[in-house]
């Protein structure tokens, strides 16, 4: 499953090199944490949120087939919330 989703969005973004992917296992349940450049995060997003719901629906569906639960996050980014403590 990362596998899929990393090539799906390194199809999708302008810097392909800067996703990173994180893999947390909480018990049963296995959240993709995405890492991208703040360029791309948009991109990833899409409008009204319709790209970033398309990869979770395409993710559970892919964990569901193997009996698991799959989730993604998108990481917030440091440079961000630094400036938004300013």
């Amino acid at each position: 499953m990362k596998d899929t989703l990393l090539f799906i969005l390194t199809q999708i973004v302008d810097h392909p090199d800067d996703i990173v992917i994180d893999e947390v296992i909480e018990g049963d349940r296995t959240i993709y944490v995405i890492h991208a450049h703040p360029e791309d995060m948009g991109k990833i997003i899409g409008k009204k949120g319709r790209i970033i719901m398309a990869l979770r629906d395409l993710i559970k569906i892919i964990a569901a087939k193997q009996k698991v639960f799959a989730d993604i996050e998108i990481a917030e980014n440091q440079e961000q919330s630094d400036k938004s403590d300013k």
